[in-house]
């Protein structure tokens, strides 16, 4: 179902109708089969009810993520609706475009948003230092796993619950997303509000609400991550296309199994710094 629906529209659930009112407080609270039976009440509300209830049930303990993406606008700016002075986080590469950065700060003034980098802790020198220059363009998960996911796993530990934009038509990969599903591998409950929305579907509450958006997808970026893997991609070419030209990649790893990337570690030689850096 799509959750595209305008704020005339837009009325105030009994929220405490649908929610099973756990404590986010107490880890035992939510497991899988807690978070399905949670998923099929929320299905078929919009975005805004979806966050709503996301910050009714867990409060201070949910967080928010953001790429700057045309999803995570909305994202945000539903957000601004919702909650006061929302903060949001990003992953900080080092590598981001400049576009990117100037979408921040313009995103910060209009929604007065809060934003919180999140780093790994790895300047680009160290990083050249210890596996050697342009880890990127050899082996860009490894990049990945260092500047992405070893910094959200750690940013998420004390969390219990998060926000993202993911939606289903974006990949193949996220086909098959819930809208409140179990995040196994960092123990926590995953909201997407956009799960069911379409890319046209986007584009119409972004132009319809005049929000800004990357300069960069009016110049062939259908998806912008780091400067280094992104490149501008044919018209028509699917929602990820220009990320990781030349490998068969189209995910940073932050929404992928977590055994499936260990795998691909441990073939490419890597799982003794896999299990120094705390990833076991």
């Amino acid at each position: 179902m799509s959750g595209f629906i305008t704020d005339k529209e837009r009325t105030r659930p009994d929220l405490k109708a649908v929610s099973r009112r756990q404590d986010a407080h107490n880890p035992n609270s939510w497991n899988p089969k807690a978070v399905m039976e949670q998923n099929r009440a929320l299905e078929n509300h919009t975005a805004a009810e979806v966050i709503r209830w996301g910050f009714e049930t867990f409060g201070t303990e949910l967080v928010t993520a953001t790429g700057f993406g045309p999803s995570g606008i909305v994202v945000m700016h539903l957000l601004s609706k919702i909650v006061a002075e929302p903060t949001v986080f990003y992953l900080e590469t080092d590598l981001l475009f400049e576009e990117t950065y100037t979408l921040r700060d313009t995103l910060v003034d209009r929604l007065g948003l809060k934003v919180m980098p999140v780093h790994s802790g790895v300047s680009l020198w160290r990083q050249a230092q210890q596996h050697g220059p342009d880890l990127w363009a050899r082996n860009p998960d490894h990049c990945c796993f260092i500047r992405k996911m070893l910094p959200l796993r750690g940013f998420l530990a004390d969390k219990s619950a998060w926000i993202t934009a993911l939606r289903r038509d974006q990949s193949s990969t996220r086909s098959d997303i819930e809208v409140v599903e179990w995040d196994s591998e960092n123990g926590l409950v995953k909201i997407n509000p956009l799960a069911g929305w379409t890319s046209e579907e986007i584009w119409q509450y972004i132009h319809l609400y005049d929000l800004p958006y990357n300069s960069l997808h009016d110049q062939g970026y259908p998806s912008l991550g780091c400067r280094p893997c992104t490149q501008p991609a044919l018209d028509g070419a699917g929602a990820r296309s220009g990320r990781w030209t030349g490998f068969a990649k189209t995910e940073c790893g932050i929404h992928r199994r977590l055994q499936v990337i260990k795998k691909e570690i441990h073939d490419e030689g890597l799982s003794d710094f896999f299990e120094r850096s705390g990833g076991s």
